[in-house]
This record gives C-alpha cells, sequence and structure tokens, in this order.
C-alpha cells in the first residue's frame, strides 16, 4: 500500500516537473523569435520623432563615426520610450538603419537584454526584483500581491492600458530589499522616468499602483519611514563622526 502511494506520488512530481520545463522552455523561446502581427511587422513605418532626431544626433556624437554600432543600446532605448516602452520591430529596423548595421545585429541585442521589451507593456510597468536578497524579504508575496490586485498575469497588460508586472534580476538595492521598479511611459521619451521604491510590503505597493493611477508621483526610495536611505532602522550606531586622520601623512614612517 505504502509503495504504490509512493510510487503515484513521485509519478506526480515527475510530470509536474515536465511540464514546468516545457512552460520554462515555452517562455525562454518565446523571447528570441518574433512573429508578424497587425501591429508589429516590418511593414509598419517608423521613424524616430523630429525631437528624438536631435537626440540620436547628441548619443552618435559620442561615438567615433567608424563605431556607430556602439550607440545600439542607447538608441534603442531612446526608441522603445519613443514607443511607449516597448520595441517593435520596425523601430529595430530603423535602428540598424541609422547605425548602418545588418537588422539582425540590432536584433541580437534587443533579444539578449532583459530590458527591452518587444510586446507591449503598460504605461507604467513594474519590476520586481527576484533575485536571492530580494526573494528571502518576501519578493514573491509582492509580485503575487500586484498581480492579484491589478488582475493580470506577469507580463500581461491591464484592460486600461496602464500597468503591466514584470520581473527583472538584481536592481543592486540589495540592502534595501525587497523593490521594484516603475518604468514610467506615460508621456513617452520626454517624461520618461526609472525610479526605484525600495523596503516595500504588499500592502505599500498597492498603495503606490493606486497613487500612480491617481496621477501621484510616489517618493522613490525607501519606503521605510524608519529609514534615511540604506541607513539603519533608527539611525547609525557607528561610524558616528569623521574618522581621525593618520598621525603624519607618510604613512610608512608611521
Amino acid at each position: 500500500m505504502f509503495a504504490r502511494l509512493a510510487s503515484q506520488r513521485l509519478l506526480e512530481i515527475r510530470l509536474a516537473f515536465r511540464q514546468s520545463a516545457q512552460a520554462y522552455r515555452s517562455f525562454s523561446t518565446a523571447l528570441n523569435y518574433h512573429i508578424d502581427s497587425s501591429d508589429n511587422n516590418p511593414d509598419l513605418p517608423w521613424e524616430f520623432s523630429q525631437a528624438n532626431k536631435e537626440k540620436v544626433k547628441q548619443i552618435l556624437s559620442h561615438y567615433p563615426s567608424n563605431y556607430k554600432q556602439s550607440a545600439v543600446i542607447p538608441l534603442l532605448d531612446l526608441a522603445q520610450q519613443q514607443q511607449g516602452g516597448w520595441l517593435p520591430v520596425s523601430a529595430m529596423n530603423a535602428v540598424a538603419k541609422v547605425i548602418e548595421v545588418a537588422p539582425i545585429r540590432v536584433y541580437e541585442v534587443a533579444t539578449f537584454y532583459s530590458m527591452f521589451n518587444r510586446s507591449k507593456v503598460g504605461k507604467y510597468h513594474l519590476l520586481v526584483c527576484g533575485t536571492t536578497p530580494c526573494m528571502i524579504r518576501g519578493s514573491r508575496e509582492i509580485e503575487e500581491a500586484l498581480l492579484k490586485h491589478l488582475g493580470v498575469k506577469r507580463n500581461e497588460v491591464t484592460k486600461d492600458g496602464l500597468f503591466s508586472v514584470g520581473e527583472m534580476e538584481c536592481m543592486g538595492c540589495c540592502v534595501n530589499a525587497p523593490m521594484i521598479t516603475v518604468a514610467d511611459y506615460l508621456n513617452g521619451s520626454e517624461g520618461y522616468t526609472y525610479d526605484y521604491y525600495e523596503d516595500v510590503s504588499p500592502q505599500r505597493v498597492v498603495e503606490i499602483v493606486e497613487m500612480l493611477r491617481r496621477g501621484e508621483k510616489p517618493p522613490p526610495g525607501t519606503q521605510n519611514p524608519k529609514r534615511i536611505k540604506s541607513g539603519p532602522e533608527g539611525g547609525n550606531t557607528t561610524l558616528l563622526s569623521d574618522p581621525k586622520p593618520p598621525p603624519c601623512r607618510d604613512l610608512d614612517a608611521c
């Protein structure tokens, strides 16, 4: 009896892992290929706005004329801002034309870096840090709170087009874990911001969403009122004064 139950449970676990692996493979493959659609195909015209054409010139001026391709990342970023948070294939082709390379060279960059979105995102794209320090501090619960409150799955856009939720790997604020970032594409490249919100809780991220919905700007940085930036709660307990200088300038002679 026990052996039969154990065998059945082992089979269930194997099936679960097999389905999970297939899902992950499917998702990972989806990040690396393009299928034409009515709103994303190479036949759709796309060009930088007049204001952004000036920014393109400024970006290119940072590189030697024979190394234009080095500007691919900042130009893709600018195109994504103009497009409202995502990169259609026609925008990538436009960037390839500017830097005078084959389009595949731009596709390689756009598919490699997770900061480039090749499908539509919300005007406010919320990214939850999922790396170990944030995960230990509750990032899964934060993502669940956002998805439940907005009524979407990861990488889906709300019906009003305002919000989407994704995951980003380490964003460098481990001391203030857990954290999210909000990429604000509401006003395109002219008003684009990318703000960190640290020391968040499931309740606080929902409050941030509602503030954004009302057109308010939540204060970025730590959301813990007991902390100043990345300092400890209640203030410093060490390094309370300037360190003493060495007794003489020639340290080897001291």
